[in-house]
Order: C-alpha cells, then sequence, then structure tokens
C-alpha cells in the first residue's frame, strides 16, 4: 500500500485529513501491522466525540475480531482513560481514536503497549514497513476475536485518582470551590464533572454535549477559550478547566477569568508533588523556563527530552521522575500511570491551591513571571539548512536533541518539525511579552 504523503505517522499516532490518508482502508491496514507485533488476546479500544469516530472504529474492531483478538470497546473516553484501562484489563494493548486537538477534519490512531503506553519510535517503523509493504497482512484465524463493550473506564479512572496519597478531598470538598469547565463537547466531558463531583467542587459544565463537538478551536489555547474565560466571571466561579477533545492536555483560568498560559498547568503540579515528595522532573525542551524554577527550588534535578509523550515517558523512567509532562498542558505522574492526564492535573491543581489557601489568580502573583509564544510556519526545506541558519541569527546554547533549541540570556527558541501537523513549530520565551516577539521577529529572518 502506498500511504498518502499528507498522513502524520510519529510517536504521537498515525495521522490524516479526512478527505486525503485517513480512511476506513488506512485504518485497516495499520490496525493489521501493529496487532502483528501483539501476542494473542484482547485490545482495549476508545475514541472521542468526532463524527468520523464510529466509521473508524468499525474497521479497527473489524481488523482486530479477523485477526483473533478480542476487542473491548470502551467507547468515548479520554486517552489517559484507555491507557489505563489497558492495564486495568491486562490486555495486549489499545487503540485510541481520537486527533487530539486537530479540527474535525481529522482523525488518527494511537496505539498503546501492553503497559498501556505509546509505542516506541522503532515500533513505528516498524508498523509503517509493514504497511507500505505488499505483504498480506491478513490471514484466516483459527477462530475470531470476540466483542465485549465496558462502560467502567471513567469510574476506574477516577478511583485511581481519589487514591492517591496526596490528596485530601475533604479539605478540598470544604474549600467551596466553584468550577466551570469546558470539555469542547470532547472525550473529557463525563469524566471531568464527575471528578469534581467526587472532590465535592460546584461546577457548571459549559461545553459538555457530546452530540455536538466542536464549539470551537479544540485546542486548549487562550485564543480559543474566550466562552470559558467569560463564563467563570458570569458564574463568580474560582477556576476555570479547559481541556482537549481527548483530553490529555490541561488548561487554567483563574477566577477573574484570565486564561492562563497552558505552559502554567505542568509547573503547578510539579511544585504540588515537589512539596512532599523530592525527586527529578522530566519535560520537553519546547516547555517553559519556569519549569527549571520550581525544580531549582526543590533543589532537584530538570530534564529535557524530545517532544512527545513517549519521549518524556521514557526520560521519567530512565532517571525515576516523580512527575514528568510537556508544556502544552500536559501532566505525567506516575502514581496514576504514564501518561498525560487532564483529570489527574485537575486533582492535584485544586489540592495544592486548597492546602495554600490560594486563589489561582493570587498564586500568579508570587510565581516567577514568563512570555511564552507559539507560532506555525510553512517550509518545504531540509531542516539541517535552517538549524544552521539559525545559529548564525541567535547566538547561545544549543540542544539539537529534538530540532534545534538555542538558549540566550534574554530568552530561548526552539524550532521543530511538528509531529501532528505538516508544519515547523517555531517557539519563543523570555520574561517580557516584547522580548519574546523580538525573538520572533528574528526568526522571521529564517522563512
Amino acid at each position: 500500500m502506498k500511504i498518502d504523503k499528507s498522513l502524520m505517522i510519529s510517536i504521537s499516532g498515525i495521522r490524516g485529513l479526512l478527505d486525503k490518508g485517513m480512511n476506513p482502508e488506512t485504518v485497516s491496514r495499520f490496525t493489521a501491522a501493529y496487532a502483528l507485533g501483539l501476542k494473542t488476546g484482547r485490545v482495549v479500544v476508545g475514541r472521542d466525540t468526532r463524527s468520523s469516530g464510529p466509521y473508524l472504529m468499525s474497521a479497527v474492531f473489524s481488523s482486530l475480531r479477523f485477526m483473533g483478538f478480542d476487542v473491548v470497546d470502551l467507547g468515548i473516553v479520554s486517552t489517559p482513560t484507555v491507557e489505563i484501562m489497558v492495564k486495568e484489563l491486562k490486555a495486549e494493548g489499545g487503540i485510541i481514536i481520537t486527533a487530539s486537538h486537530n479540527g474535525p477534519s481529522w482523525n488518527a490512531l494511537k496505539f498503546l503497549d501492553s503497559n498501556g503506553e505509546f509505542l516506541p519510535p522503532e515500533e513505528i517503523d516498524r508498523i509503517k514497513q509493514l504497511v507500505e509493504s505488499d505483504k498480506h497482512l491478513f490471514s484466516e484465524p483459527d477462530s475470531y476475536g470476540k466483542y465485549q463493550k465496558n462502560d467502567d473506564g471513567n469510574i476506574i479512572h477516577i478511583e485511581k485518582i481519589l487514591k492517591l496519597d496526596c490528596l485530601d478531598v475533604e479539605k478540598i470538598a470544604s474549600s467551596g470551590i466553584k468550577a466551570v469547565v469546558d470539555c469542547v463537547n470532547g472525550a473529557g466531558s463525563k469524566i471531568i464533572p464527575l471528578l469534581l463531583e467526587k472532590l465535592g467542587v460546584a461546577t457548571v459544565e459549559l461545553y459538555t454535549d457530546m452530540n455536538a463537538p466542536f464549539p470551537h478551536v479544540p485546542e486548549p489555547t487562550p485564543v480559543n477559550l474566550t466562552d470559558l474565560a467569560s463564563a467563570v466571571r458570569e458564574e463568580k466561579a474560582d477556576i476555570g478547566f479547559a481541556c482537549d477533545p481527548d483530553a490529555d492536555r490541561l488548561v487554567l483560568v483563574d477566577e477573574n477569568g484570565f486564561v492562563c498560559s497552558e505552559e502554567l498547568t505542568l509547573s503547578l503540579a510539579a511544585e504540588f508533588v515537589l512539596t512532599s515528595k523530592r525527586g527529578p522532573v522530566v519535560t520537553n525542551l519546547s516547555t517553559t523556563r519556569l519549569i527549571d524554577d520550581v525544580a531549582r527550588g526543590y533543589q532537584v534535578p530538570l530534564h529535557r527530552s524530545s517532544v512527545g509523550e513517549a519521549n518524556v515517558i521514557a526520560l521519567m523512567k530512565e532517571t525515576d521522575a516523580v512527575i514528568g509532562g510537556e508544556g502544552n498542558g500536559g501532566v505525567i505522574y506516575p502514581e496514576v500511570h504514564y501518561g498525560r492526564d487532564a483529570m489527574t492535573g485537575i486533582a492535584l491543581i485544586l489540592q495544592f491551591l486548597t492546602n495554600q489557601g490560594l486563589s489561582l489568580g493570587e498564586k500568579l502573583k508570587i510565581m516567577p513571571r514568563y512570555h511564552i509564544m507559539k507560532e506555525k510556519r510553512s517550509y518545504e526545506g531540509d531542516f539541517s539548512d535552517l538549524a544552521k541558519k539559525s545559529q548564525k541569527i541567535f547566538r547561545g546554547e544549543v540542544n539539537s536533541v529534538d530540532g534545534i533549541r538555542i538558549d540566550m540570556d534574554e530568552g530561548w527558541i526552539h524550532l521543530r518539525m511538528s509531529n501532528t501537523e505538516p508544519v515547523i513549530r517555531v517557539i519563543a520565551e523570555a520574561r517580557s511579552e516584547e522580548a519574546a516577539k523580538n525573538i520572533l521577529r528574528k526568526a522571521d529572518k529564517l522563512f
């Protein structure tokens, strides 16, 4: 099979536009190639709310069952819920049908191993090579796989969070917190309100209708969360929570309706964890320097990996990190599971603010202030040429583990090919907005 060049194939999954490479044929062949790397057994499958999901899910089910695998249908659930249920059910693997923050014209397959974790790069390469080969991926099985529906994912996921030693549910409940949630009518629309109910948090549901995705651009960045900001002010709420369609990223809104950068989420969660448990912290090269300040304040090492959840998790395991994640709002707390998890992030941050007796706005005032700016640029040339040119424009400490990051006294810049879109990501951060803009203006010379 010739793979459509529009497909984005990386450790973040197999992602594509529905009118091009992402279709039942593509899904069937990639699913079969993935399954050939598994032992016999069962595979857990879940999806987000986009309208193409049921049809691509049918292709996944048919392919797996034809190959003799039993399938467990979790229905519409978050990505971290699927990850948890793979281990809970002792499955051979898992498949999540979601294009995460991409719009409704996109969809994707995310493959999990038996630990409920994303596949390493070499496994993705194996799958890609099989799909591209002339090999017949289907053969008649000794017996066809069975189908099972399982609706326990949300409850099991929430129970794992509530059992955390660092959580005091009674203390959170007694604080009288009121929250507004924007789940972009995605996979977090049931689990997040249910978690908040269990934590005793009064909740106003803004966008939690799973039958009507997506009421706004689904990526949870400040520019897309104006409705949530307004609702927090109108409801006189204490905090707002927003996630992406598969609920592995979390963004916060303070009591004044100020939408925080998604970069703040991991730093807050990490600071809370470090108050009671010291150890290494891991994040990626695109994440704010605020996390460096947090780690330095608790005298623990900070390690940076390539962008991508699998890369962060690999380094977390290597360094025995107590917490990690990515600056896109992805919190990874091993006490729950190795995966980005908006629900875990919500619980940790609510406990932190409750313990400190501070509102989110009050906490923001006493934290170091950085300005991070993220842009996407089209580029059809050789990335190595771009990297060489960037070192002539920017002078500083160079890290080329993932694209190129250059740290300077005034801030830093990171340029890399996206794992999820056919663009180059350009990220700059500095102490002031003007300084960050100035770094981006210099980067304009590269394109």
